[in-house]
């Protein structure tokens, strides 16, 4: 990292790194080394004990956080025209089906979440090398393929986050901004936290969650003892 500049150095002081603390006091130390002007968004990366190359071990799905994640997220929904004014009348950002399918294959991705119905799928499909990597793909499983668009659009708005655990065995999910109350960061990261441990692979041996850290946008990561959240 180079030289740490004065204000990382003022905030490597004020906590102790190698310290395991409960999620309440790790909230309260990530807002006190926050040193950004602008309204960071407060991260949670769970460490966990599954080999992610087995699919009996993926642990993946969503999660509505109880004071939603504080951004705006910007909605595609690709469906067939007669569905399109459900979508709109559901705040979608964006509703239609091929124009959006060529701009995605010429590269944009100027959303957060792509929703869709499975009669388009034939269509959808080949964008999974553009979407997929972005994580935008929809799927069935996390509510982002179906006939329900507009429970789906009201989920995604309400602060429904999807998350994986990515091929190093880590989720990480971005659950409020630093801006929220200390009590709301904590529910949401509750949230979070009991249905991780709720998706446990039965092949997965061994201590589950092996370590969780909580940062915000630039500050450094605060471990959390994964003992202090219990069952969350």
């Amino acid at each position: 990292m180079g030289k740490l500049t004065k204000k990382r150095k003022e905030a490597l002081a004020k906590f102790d790194k190698n310290a395991n603390y409960t999620l309440a006091d790790a909230i309260k130390t990530v807002k006190d080394i926050t040193t950004t002007k602008f309204d960071s968004s407060i991260d949670l990366d769970i460490r966990l004990g599954v080999d992610p190359r087995k699919a009996n071990q993926m642990v993946r799905g969503s999660v509505t956080l109880p004071h939603g994640t504080g951004k705006t997220v910007r909605v595609l929904v690709l469906c067939s025209p007669d569905k399109e004014e459900e979508a709109k009348a559901a705040g979608a950002d964006f509703v239609g089906l091929d124009e959006y399918v060529e701009k995605i294959k010429n590269g944009w991705t100027d959303i957060d979440v792509v929703i869709t119905t499975p009669n388009v799928m034939p269509k959808v499909g080949p964008l999974g090398r553009i979407l997929g990597p972005r994580g935008l793909m929809p799927n069935p499983k996390t509510g982002t393929v179906t006939m329900d668009i507009k429970k789906a659009v009201d989920d995604v708005k309400a602060g429904k986050i999807d998350f994986k655990v990515d091929k190093t065995g880590i989720i990480h999910a971005a659950v409020a901004k630093s801006s929220f109350e200390n009590q709301k960061i904590l529910e949401n990261a509750k949230e979070l936290l009991s249905q991780v441990i709720k998706l446990k692979p039965s092949a997965s041996k061994g201590t589950y969650v092996k370590s969780i850290y909580m940062s915000s946008t630039m500050s450094f990561g605060v471990q959390v003892d994964p003992k202090s959240i219990g069952n969350a």
